[in-house]
């Protein structure tokens, strides 16, 4: 029997490319999660993967079926699959977690795994100098104002949310993040992750071996000491340029790159 293993990725942004690339990277996405889903324990999905998602009681954005299937698939094969709400999909409503199967988290998950300690979230609101990004943050999920939001009609509703400034901005500050992150050798894709690197310090001094985390879309795993403990601060990186996931196993971390064509 081979050995079980914890599966984790975040920001895979479906919806964010032009119509051609979406196709090739969800197939790409299905075809990693169809290898995968014969040794994995957990899957955990870190946030980010859609470019858009408000959803609605009775309606969900168009698109998306063969991930969504798959998802369900794993899922009734009694695989655990976990699935963390990002800046671009945190308004959730019933369907991933009734439908597909998924086990939702609005926020953050301490857990155990193999008698190591994680802390997984997605890593938005983190960084230093992200008020803005904070203030709307807390707009977006008050629980009032999603209410108010659900009185519009869907197709109104998701018209809106694709086209709106807010959307814009975070689009904006996502493909800024991608530049910044393969155009740039001299800031090494560090740009607004100070913020977390020091939450990460801070929840490793508090007990955690791995501090999980996507949002910055750079593959990294950096060893930190803080309150005389050692532990594992990783960003998981994207599905847009990366590629990348993280594999858990035998007590190590790997971040690996998924590169089957497409």
């Amino acid at each position: 029997m081979s050995e079980k293993k914890y599966y984790f990725f975040s920001d895979v942004h479906l919806g964010f490319l032009d119509k051609q690339e979406e196709k090739s990277k969800e197939r790409k996405l299905v075809s990693f999660l169809e290898g995968i889903r014969n040794d994995a324990e957990k899957i955990y999905i870190v946030g980010d993967l859609f470019d858009c998602w408000i959803e609605y009681r009775r309606a969900v954005p168009k698109g998306f079926y063969r991930t969504l299937a798959k998802l369900n698939e794993i899922v009734e094969q009694g695989i655990e699959v976990n699935f963390f709400s990002g800046n671009h999909d945190f308004w959730l409503n019933t369907y991933l977690r009734d439908d597909v199967g998924l086990k939702l988290y609005s926020d953050s998950l301490d857990t155990v795994i193999d008698g190591k300690r994680f802390f997984i979230t997605h890593g938005d609101g983190l960084s230093k100098g992200d008020t803005g990004y904070k203030i709307i943050k807390k707009i977006l999920r008050s629980p009032f104002n999603q209410f108010l939001y659900s009185l519009v009609h869907p197709d109104i509703g998701l018209w809106l949310a694709q086209g709106s400034s807010v959307k814009s901005r975070l689009h904006t500050d996502d493909k800024q993040r991608v530049e910044e992150t393969y155009g740039s050798e001299k800031n090494n894709g560090a740009h607004g992750s100070s913020g977390m690197r020091e939450f990460a310090a801070g929840k490793i001094g508090e007990g955690a071996d791995y501090v999980v985390m996507g949002h910055i879309h750079k593959p990294q795993d950096i060893e930190l000491t803080s309150n005389n403990r050692k532990g594992h601060y990783i960003t998981l990186g994207d599905w847009i340029r990366n590629y990348t996931y993280g594999e858990y196993s035998n007590g190590s971390f790997e971040i690996k790159k998924y590169s089957k064509e497409n």
